[in-house]
């Protein structure tokens, strides 16, 4: 044996850190053998009870870096919180919920989870039974200190777990107040993927001398994720995903939107379409939410359309497929979403749809994970038609180990001898009664295809200038000039100061309203406002989305214009 091969040290085990005999064998009930990178370097100090800034993405184990040492250090004859975890949604708050009650497995600790949309009564009776940990959100805790239900005055341990993601949805201010009105000898312990400077701030005010534990291991994405992407444009979204989802080999899949909007629509239309979808976002209720969730997890829904928001915390092991149906347009959110694959070291696969405008967001990507992402080909007509016609031969097979085959045996044989039919036509008859109208096979027909590709002669000629100005892209100018549809112009309340550009506008109000990029015309950015053409008669729906429309974080206050028109052609809008 080598000088080197005896002097290497031993790995570093749970029991080396620290931890007392419970949570021992609390951690070797779970499986856990080795503590994680963040885990091995934050639980030492939060067990010396030193406040902590850890720097660290999902997936690298931060939850029991944190759950750890508090669940050790508990007194459990003490009936008011001694812990407090905030967090910045409902599905991570349960997600930390669960992990607390699962490493205090056996022991008397009582862990509350305290969120917008469940009901006061089961909190307040929990409240009024004493917890131990408290873990919510927010927007929750401040409701319960408001009304004075939650008491705070013996919190001995504070954690806020994803601290940029709350300051990013807008609880910058609740936060503070938590931290300022809790008590000053608290430990404090501040988890973030990244460190701007609110969350700098922070650390400097509310945290007392504080060791800060970086950890990079994510972005990138898990070895055991094949990511690809399919080049096709917006029109061809819904198409695409359904021959995916006819030729893929899927268990459960998440299907990443932009839009709350976006989540119904396509689930109503994966729906339409044969396939078991659902959405979830911000708007659903938690109730709703929750059987959601345990439906896709029973298998008895195998599509969830989801936003970014909706969709943290969740953990659902069948999700064999993540799709991007809209590219997120940061890295950190790609590497988050397609994390929702490839759980418990399963395999997983993750595509993308990047339309001909978005590659640069695909390089972005490709770049911030040092990870290729492979092109792929949109399925074809004949991919598809196999694979049906493989299901229906499975359905075959299946159907003849059923018992009830040899009742429909006697019956056929029945019908044989009152009918001078060969065997395989009444098979083929029995197909046609089980597939009833809808067919069996896809029929060719044209394929939109990416914006490169199309052909010369449908893209405006060069040096033409588009009657439609900036605010349509190229190849939709001129379906717009050969279109009767009347249009009208409208004012939104953003305009040079807020720094927009064309594609901003475009975008937000087509992806919130619903809107095709064809039903612009003429964008006319002004000092303070726009002016922008519309469709003259918007429905009312399109009107409530674009009610709540941001760009550049202003609401846009869409309202017809009473001034000149933009494009000199419109006429006023009707609603």
């Amino acid at each position: 044996m080598s000088q080197q091969e005896q002097t290497e040290p031993e790995p570093v085990t749970f029991a080396d850190l620290g931890l007392g005999e419970a949570v021992l064998k609390a951690l070797k009930g779970v499986g856990y053998e080795r503590p994680s990178a963040i885990q091995e370097q934050t639980i030492p100090p939060l067990l010396a009870g030193s406040d902590v800034v850890g720097l660290a993405q999902t997936g690298t184990g931060k939850t029991a870096a944190f759950a750890l040492p508090i669940l050790d250090r508990l007194d459990l004859r003490q009936k008011t919180p001694q812990a407090l975890v905030l967090a910045p949604t409902r599905e991570l708050a349960l997600q930390v919920c669960e992990a607390f009650e699962k490493y205090a497995s056996g022991s008397r600790v009582s862990v509350l989870p305290v969120y917008g949309g469940q009901g006061y009564g089961v909190q307040l009776s929990a409240l009024r039974r004493g917890v131990h940990v408290v873990v919510g959100t927010p927007g929750r805790i401040m409701d319960h200190l408001d009304k004075g239900t939650l008491d705070l005055t013996e919190l001995r341990f504070l954690v806020l777990d994803e601290a940029d993601e709350m300051l990013k949805m807008g609880f910058a201010e609740d936060v503070e107040t938590i931290l300022a009105d809790t008590p000053d000898d608290k430990q404090v312990a501040l988890f973030s993927a990244t460190m701007p400077p609110q969350i700098r701030r922070l650390s400097k005010k509310y945290l007392t001398d504080p060791i800060e534990i970086t950890v990079k291991n994510k972005t990138a994405t898990a070895p055991n994720i094949t990511q690809r992407y399919l080049i096709c444009s917006y029109p061809q979204k819904v198409d695409a995903l359904t021959r995916i989802l006819e030729v893929e080999n899927f268990e459960g899949m998440i299907v990443f939107v932009r839009t709350k909007q976006e989540t119904e629509s396509l689930a109503e239309k994966l729906r339409a379409r044969g396939f078991s979808a659902a959405a979830i976002n911000g708007d659903v209720a938690q109730v709703q939410r929750e059987r959601t969730v345990n439906q896709l997890k029973s298998a008895k829904l195998d599509i969830l359309v989801a936003t970014d928001v909706a969709a943290r915390g969740l953990d659902v092991e069948r999700i064999s497929h993540v799709v991007n149906y809209d590219i997120p347009t940061d890295p950190e959110s790609y590497v988050h979403r397609i994390g929702r694959t490839g759980r418990a070291g399963r395999s997983g696969e993750a595509i993308s749809f990047v339309t001909p405008r978005e590659k640069y967001l695909l390089r972005h990507i490709e770049k911030a994970t040092r990870q290729p992402l492979t092109q792929m080909n949109l399925p074809s007509v004949d991919d598809v038609n196999s694979t049906r016609l493989a299901r229906f031969d499975d359905q075959i097979t299946t159907a003849l180990t059923s018992p009830r085959v040899d009742f429909f045996r006697d019956v056929v044989r029945h019908y044989l001898e009152e009918h001078d039919v060969p065997e395989v036509d009444v098979a083929a008859a029995l197909a046609v009664v089980l597939q009833g109208e809808e067919p069996l096979l896809l029929e060719p027909g044209p394929v939109q295809r990416p914006e490169r590709d199309r052909p010369e002669r449908d893209r405006p000629e060069r040096g033409s200038r588009p009657e439609q100005g900036r605010g349509a892209p190229r190849g939709e100018r001129r379906q717009r000039r050969e279109s009767d549809q009347p249009m009208a112009t409208y004012r939104i309340a953003v305009g040079k100061r807020h720094k927009v550009e064309p594609r901003q506008i475009v975008g937000a109000i087509a992806n919130e309203g619903n809107l095709s990029r064809r039903d612009f015309g003429h964008i006319d950015i002004r000092a303070d406002h726009s002016l922008v053409e519309l469709p003259a008669e918007l429905s009312p729906a399109t009107w409530d989305a674009l009610k709540k429309t941001r760009v550049s974080g202003q609401l846009i206050e869409l309202q017809p214009d009473g001034g000149a028109p933009a494009g000199g052609r419109s006429r006023k809008p009707r609603h």
